[in-house]
């Protein structure tokens, strides 16, 4: 029943179109643990299946195959209990025989937590190739659905796969966290009299994650929420971070300590940068590392804005919220059960929101686009840091930087605060001087836009007339779609 579904229209258009198509899909949808993607596909189908089943997770060979069988028998598989993977299938290719000849239209098989079922030596893989390749690709009437969060294995063991499963997938779907519409059109739906201040904060804790936000309840402020959640001895969220890592990836370590590296550098860190920090090499293994944590809305590549945008030299930014805010405050969770309630208003409070603030904003470049009327416009967002090592210019970045075709740059400015916000002297020539040294060292012919991203608005003052485009919190919330 799509109605329960809060957002995911493009998910839903896609799955509808690939549902209404003429030939055999083979569907992957990968993401985030706790992201939605078993509720989605189950609502969307309104669990409506030719055949279902879920891998169980740290389950082994003879649990995963346990649970394979009871599914068969659920949708009627009277026969002998299969020993293998390849006998697994013979008998689901034949439990959906019999459908396809006693019925008409579209069937739906749905296989959750895939990754689960291929344990070692298990020859899953090889059966679920030999399934589709030498039977189910040709039955035009169906369509199988996968779903995993162990993204490392989907993208290499399926969809990327240089096995028998090599261009087998039709599609691919990946599911990203809510944006903040649809964070607050869930809190909305589930009675939160919360004000936009409050949807932001605890979107800069939660994120987008549809689960987090489930364990939130209407009768409690954000705080009170927050305390029971993290800081409190067994909160529901006090033990997910490791939970969380374990269930994406066979090997979560190296992730773990990448995702460590980067909350301690604010700008973030160029891959050589978090080879040095972690004392390892610069090779393959840290490729793949990296690319699976962006692909699971972990850390995000921002190429670094030079004379020429530097491909090979970007910078690798931690986004995710919930891991962001772990780290932040890891020390005292599960240690003080009021530590976010007594911290309101603290500097270690305002220190991690005006750092989560931005991190709001480059997650919602579309709506800063559209914001600044440029939307139409093709555009390109990078970072900057300065290469001077002197003085009040050492260390200077700028965050966002947006290059426009119409020859203007938007450098933006993220400030985040609980009423309008004011720009000091000192503020304000700081914002002069890195404007300057960037277009010094960028050699950019391109004309400046000051802009500031804040959540209220520039309080008019003496230098607010600097300001030449502003985004509010707002903005942000509308609907890029």
């Amino acid at each position: 029943m799509e109605s329960r579904i809060i957002g995911r229209a493009q998910e839903l258009n896609q799955l509808n179109k690939f549902y209404n198509s003429d030939k055999a899909e083979f569907v992957a949808i990968y993401g985030r643990r706790r992201v939605g993607k078993t509720f989605l596909v189950r609502n969307w189908a309104n669990n409506s299946f030719a055949f279902d089943v879920s891998g169980v997770v740290e389950g082994d060979g003879s649990v995963q195959m346990q649970s394979f069988t009871q599914a068969l028998m659920d949708y009627g598989h009277e026969g002998d209990n299969p020993k293998n993977w390849f006998e697994a299938f013979i008998c689901l290719r034949n439990l959906l025989k019999s459908q396809l000849t006693n019925s008409e239209g579209r069937i739906v098989v749905f296989i959750d937590e895939l990754p689960c079922f291929d344990t070692p030596n298990s020859k899953f893989v090889q059966a679920l190739d030999h399934f589709w390749n030498s039977w189910a690709a040709w039955e035009n009437r169906l369509m199988l659905i996968v779903c995993g969060s162990a993204t490392s294995w989907m993208i290499r063991t399926l969809i990327d796969s240089h096995g028998g499963l090599h261009d087998r997938v039709t599609h691919e779907i990946h599911l990203h966290p809510f944006s903040l519409h649809d964070t607050e059109l869930y809190l909305q739906r589930n009675g939160f009299p919360w004000s936009r201040i409050s949807i932001l904060q605890t979107y800069m804790i939660l994120g987008g994650v549809p689960y987090y936000l489930s364990l939130l309840q209407n009768d409690e402020s954000l705080p009170q929420a927050v305390d029971r959640l993290f800081f409190r001895q067994g909160g529901e969220l006090f033990r997910e971070y490791k939970r969380l890592f374990y269930g994406l990836f066979r090997n979560p370590e190296p992730y773990m300590d990448i995702i460590k590296a980067l909350t301690t550098a604010r700008s973030g860190l160029t891959r050589d940068e978090i080879a040095k920090k972690l004392k390892k090499s610069n090779n393959g293994h840290m490729s793949r590392y990296l690319d699976d944590l962006e692909k699971c809305d972990f850390i995000r590549l921002y190429h670094v804005k030079e004379k020429k945008v530097k491909r090979n030299g970007g910078i690798y930014q931690l986004v995710d919220f919930y891991t962001l805010f772990y780290h932040t405050f890891s020390e005292y969770i599960g240690v003080n059960n009021s530590y976010w309630s007594n911290k309101t208003g603290s500097p270690e409070q305002n220190t991690w929101l005006g750092l989560a603030f931005e991190k709001v904003c480059l997650a919602h470049t579309e709506q800063i686009r559209r914001a600044l009327r440029i939307d139409s416009i093709f555009t390109q967002f990078y970072s900057w840091r300065s290469k001077s090592t002197e003085g009040e210019n050492r260390g200077a970045q700028i965050d966002l930087v947006i290059e426009r075709a119409d020859q203007m740059i938007n450098i933006c400015e993220c400030k985040y605060s609980t009423s309008e916000y004011e720009i000091s002297a000192e503020e304000d020539k700081r914002m002069r001087n890195r404007q300057t040294l960037f277009q010094k060292e960028t050699a950019t012919k391109c004309g400046i836009f000051p802009t500031f991203i804040t959540t209220y608005g520039v309080k008019r003052g003496k230098y607010s007339d600097n300001v030449i485009a502003q985004v509010t919190m707002d903005d942000l919330f509308n609907n890029e779609i």
